[in-house]
């Protein structure tokens, strides 16, 4: 009898220290709402901004996607923010992505812009929070850009934007239709 008493001594007391409120020390997909690219024109010093804003999620409504005209022929710097912007304060998600740094990395896939990386981890892999590219002749297609966390960096290919062998989870993935005039 004592031996059960003690049982269900030491079951309770695990069960209550076992706090459903305790931060999970897991680092999971981090909720992005928001990504911005924001571009500068090299030349003119004129910023420009790739906006995805999608606050209610993927069954609500359609997100809101803002596109600058790129100029021709012109060299940019850019930089990605990434949001969550459902709570209150909004919360900076690339400010985590910098502090986790070898836990993601941002690719580029487009057949008009060849983006490259000015950034790097710790370990001098890129992470795509920081990029350049220059335009060509006038023109349109498409830029994807996708957010891995724990990709396998040291794949082939990955530290060169291809996101083929990275493997891990996407956190945000976003195409934009891309302008380019004289």
């Amino acid at each position: 009898m004592i031996y059960k008493f003690f049982a269900l001594f030491v079951f309770a007391t695990l069960f209550i220290s076992c706090d459903p409120k305790d931060p999970d020390i897991t680092n999971g997909e981090e909720l992005i709402t928001t990504l911005i690219y924001e571009v500068t024109d090299n030349d003119s010093g004129t910023i420009s901004e790739f906006i995805f804003r999608d606050l209610d999620g993927e069954d609500g409504n359609d997100p809101v996607v803002t596109v600058p005209v790129l100029k021709s022929n012109s060299s940019y710097s850019g930089s990605i923010i990434l949001l969550n912007e459902s709570v209150d304060p909004t919360e900076s998600v690339d400010e985590e992505v910098a502090e986790e740094d070898l836990d993601h990395q941002l690719f580029f896939d487009s057949e008009i812009l060849a983006v490259a990386y000015a950034d790097t981890d710790s370990e001098g892999n890129p992470i795509g929070l920081a990029s350049s590219f220059n335009t060509g002749d006038a023109g349109t297609g498409t830029l994807k850009i996708t957010l891995r966390h724990k990709p396998a960096k040291d794949a082939e290919g990955v530290k060169d934007n291809d996101i083929t062998n990275a493997g891990g989870e996407t956190d945000i993935e976003v195409t934009f239709d891309v302008s380019i005039e004289d």
